[in-house]
């Protein structure tokens, strides 16, 4: 069966990488030669995320291996944890409010494709994970999510479309209502 589009006629129309490419370059040299490596403390990865225009909070934990595709399209809160090889491939702006956890291996990704496009162009969308969210081990938020308030992507688990306060996504699974987002024990 033939693909119903040329991707050589692909165009990328829409997408704005919001830097120069020589701060681009300069952003993956640094991204691959230091920021992801094991030995670069982990207090000073909110400093370089900064350094090339994410706006990040207070006591925010970045753990090795983390990708970030554009700092200067993110903004975190104050108090957030991002897990070890968590990957936020952010085409389009991320926003992370306080108090999150996004967990190891989890991938936050706002690019997608046009599928009936004759030559298979970006839909690509922000993602906002709002305060008190988490995103589980190995789970992945697609774009145009917003995670609500006390909500859980879980383990495994796919988001494609917005999660209210407090609920509960696990993989295969409708969203569940939970009774609190600071109940005591609550797995994901």
């Amino acid at each position: 069966m033939a693909a119903t589009w040329s991707l050589r006629g692909f165009t990328g129309a829409g997408y704005d990488k919001g830097r120069p490419l020589l701060v681009q370059a300069a952003w993956f040299a640094v991204l691959h030669l230091v920021f992801v490596k094991w030995w670069f403390p982990a207090r000073w990865r909110p400093v370089l995320l900064r350094a090339f225009g994410a706006r990040i909070g207070q006591r925010v934990l970045i753990r090795q291996g983390v990708r970030v595709h554009w700092p200067w399209k993110l903004d975190v809160g104050d108090d957030v944890w991002i897990g070890e090889s968590a990957w936020i491939l952010n085409l389009e702006h991320v926003t992370i409010g306080s108090d999150c956890c996004v967990s190891q291996s989890a991938l936050l990704c706002t690019g997608s494709h046009l599928r009936r496009s004759a030559t298979f162009e970006f839909d690509n969308g922000p993602i906002q994970l709002k305060p008190g969210s988490w995103v589980a081990a190995r789970a992945v938020v697609l774009r145009g999510v917003t995670v609500g308030p006390g909500a859980v992507v879980g383990a495994g688990a796919v988001a494609h479309r917005d999660l209210a306060t407090g609920t509960v996504l696990t993989p295969g699974g409708t969203p569940a209502s939970i009774p609190s987002a600071s109940t005591k024990g609550a797995r994901a």
